[in-house]
């Protein structure tokens, strides 16, 4: 029989986690009418609730079940990562907790898989999230389709079914790559499955901005050149407007039409240019210190216990 195996990173989903359990009970029982048994593994992301209480109270009801726990919160992306080490199944999947994406999907995406299908994907028509939340994931993904890949879905996607030949390029991925864009990157077509993103009804987001603005530059410096040339480009105009400047302050100063600027004008200028250097210098950082990031050996997250 074949096997689909399910990550479920966890941080502070002690509400929703009986109720997602119920759900994927349920999909059990309609994938072994598919031939297909499920795997659980369950990755306690340093939550500071019972999470992981309930986490041990699904393994006692259901002994099967992995739940691995994390030594503190290492954020989602690593956290799923982990998980995918201890996956075994022909399949796999990434299952966010907190229920707004609905395990029902998972039957279809595995009928998909069955007819040859090994990457597929649920895009997003429609999320019930707040207002601000939509706006910065618009903004998000036409840059990303701008810089990164074209052909990337508008709406974005989390949930992906990917077959096992794509595992070991999961794992072994950059430590600060954005996982969804690095399965598109690999190159497999994807049968897209749309759906209506539920709203989240237990517990808080704990996707703050803050986090997704690095999961932006994590995304956009990972896979893209564009802003190494665009730095080029910004220094290629800035050098040849300030010869044509300096062309026309000789010429006219020679010609006695021009007064020489004075000390203001050079200080805005040199202001301006540094200014323009040193954010030039920040991105090139950026990409430095994710260079350093993967060679330094640190580990993306630490196994604390495994039940």
């Amino acid at each position: 029989m074949k096997k689909l195996s399910v990550v479920v990173p966890v941080y502070y989903n002690e509400g929703s986690l009986p109720v997602l359990f119920e759900e994927l009970c349920e999909v059990e029982r309609r994938l072994l009418d598919l031939g297909v048994e499920l795997e659980l593994i369950f990755v306690d992301d340093g939550s500071g609730d019972t999470s992981f209480t309930e986490l041990i109270k699904i393994k006692s009801r259901r002994p099967a079940t992995k739940v691995v726990k994390l030594s503190r919160n290492f954020g989602a992306v690593h956290a799923s990562k982990t998980g995918l080490q201890f996956v075994t199944g022909d399949c796999f999947l990434v299952l966010a907790a907190d229920l707004q994406d609905p395990p029902t999907l998972i039957l279809d995406m595995v009928r998909r898989w069955q007819d040859g299908a090994k990457f597929v994907i649920c895009v997003r028509e429609a999320r019930s999230d707040p207002a601000a939340s939509t706006l910065f994931a618009r903004i998000y993904y036409r840059l990303l389709r701008a810089m990164v890949v074209p052909n990337y879905p508008d709406g974005g996607y989390d949930l992906a079914l990917m077959d096992r030949v794509m595992l070991p390029h999961m794992q072994s991925s950059g430590k600060n790559i954005n996982p969804n864009v690095f399965a598109f990157w690999l190159g497999f077509q994807p049968e897209v499955i749309p759906y209506e993103r539920r709203k989240r009804v237990h517990g808080k987001s704990r996707w703050t901005f803050r986090k997704k603005l690095k999961f932006f530059l994590d995304t956009l410096l990972g896979f893209s050149i564009v802003p190494l040339r665009l730095i080029s480009l910004t220094g290629l105009v800035v050098s040849a407007l300030s010869l044509a400047f300096v062309c026309f302050v000789v010429i006219n100063g020679l010609l006695g039409r021009y007064e020489v600027p004075g000390f203001a004008t050079l200080a805005s200028i040199i202001a301006f240019l540094l200014g323009l250097v040193i954010c030039m210098l920040g991105v090139i950082g950026e990409y430095l210190w994710r260079i350093f990031d993967e060679i330094n050996r640190r580990p993306e997250a630490v196994i604390a216990e495994v039940h």
